[in-house]
């Protein structure tokens, strides 16, 4: 488990956990989306800010990052491969997105047990819609109605799960890794 951002205080911070992507991934979606977004009138995603959210659980006390952590560490600990095949480009009212489909199941079984192990620390209220395998790779305040030629990526597999504050700016939100833990253990 590694923590590069810390916060401290008795503050409430915005968090969200989610399944980070191996550096090549981010690098691929990131060349794909300079190729076939820029000059959208939209904010491309950053490369280190790629990820597949799995839950986001609003402002939280600090307090409750290491129980968050510990849920994760013990829905992720019997992980296997979770291979994911980009599907479509969508757009919805504030963000364009790559969804993937869940090929074995098993990306989605771990998204439901970390869910599960959140609800049960009091951190997360499931959503009535099933978990959505999906990347966000633009964000804007009018929909640009873009239809993308998609990458050939070939299987996407998540390199661990992090817990992330989330802090909303002028810019773009900039999401800051405060727990990670690597799949499988």
């Amino acid at each position: 488990m590694s923590s590069p951002a810390s916060v401290s205080g008795d503050e409430w911070i915005r968090l969200f956990v989610a399944y980070t992507l191996a550096a090549d991934d981010r690098e691929r979606l990131s060349a794909w989306q300079r190729a076939e977004l820029a000059g959208s009138r939209a904010r491309l995603v950053s490369p280190e800010q790629l990820h597949f959210t799995i839950a986001f659980l609003g402002s939280r006390p600090r307090e409750e990052i290491e129980p968050i952590a510990e849920a994760m560490r013990g829905a992720v600990s019997d992980a296997g491969t979770m291979p994911l095949e980009l599907l479509l480009y969508r757009e919805t009212r504030s963000v364009g997105m790559l969804v993937f489909d869940d090929t074995t199941g098993e990306a989605t079984r771990v998204a439901d047990a970390i869910q599960h192990g959140l609800e049960e620390i009091g951190a997360y209220k499931r959503e009535s819609r099933p978990w959505l395998p999906h990347v966000t790779v633009l964000r804007f305040r009018t929909p640009p109605r873009l239809h993308p030629e998609l990458p050939e990526l070939g299987p996407i597999s998540p390199s661990g799960a992090a817990a992330y504050h989330s802090l909303l700016r002028r810019d773009g939100a900039q999401h800051d890794v405060l727990r990670s833990v690597a799949l499988g253990g």
